[in-house]
């Protein structure tokens, strides 16, 4: 299945393929891609082998998938969705950027702009958290329109309804 990718102002997101994904878990590029010094990085690689065991054990997710971060046709990180909705249609998100790609907004930029792809793609919501002492990641979350809506012991979650 062919996805689309999705641009914004600054930045070009990437859905990952089953062959994309295996080069990011075999952390060896091909074929077309460029990428930064230090892509990918072990959350990557986290996501991209979750990302290929949801597709052998549920097949293709459609929009629901990892995507890479691009600027000026570079990836500098990735952003994602964990899977497909739950049973009460609602899916997980999560990003990073390499260090020299951070405080310059994209993490924002792509957040807002996959919270777009899943209101489109007909949700209910998009949750995501972030370790208490990740002031950045909360910002990220904020600044994309996604409120902290509680406080565990270690984490902060944030949700956005649609």
């Amino acid at each position: 299945m062919k996805i689309a990718s999705v641009a914004t102002g600054r930045l070009l997101l990437c859905p990952l393929s089953v062959e994309g994904a295996e080069r990011v878990v075999a952390r060896e590029a091909g074929g077309e891609d460029r990428w930064a010094e230090g892509y990918p990085g072990d959350g990557d690689v986290r996501s991209a082998t979750g990302f290929l065991r949801g597709v052998a054990e549920r097949g293709d997710p459609g929009v629901f998938r990892p995507y890479e971060i691009r600027v000026d046709g570079v990836t500098v990180g990735g952003i994602g969705f964990h899977g497909p909705p739950d049973a009460t249609g609602v899916v997980t998100v999560g990003y990073g950027l390499l260090p020299a790609a951070r405080g310059k907004g994209y993490a924002s930029e792509a957040l807002r702009a996959l919270l777009e792809v899943a209101r489109v793609a007909g949700v209910a919501g998009v949750k995501g958290d972030a370790d208490l002492d990740n002031a950045a990641s909360h910002r990220v979350m904020e600044a994309a329109g996604m409120p902290c809506v509680a406080v565990s012991e270690t984490l902060r979650h944030f949700y956005r309804a649609f």
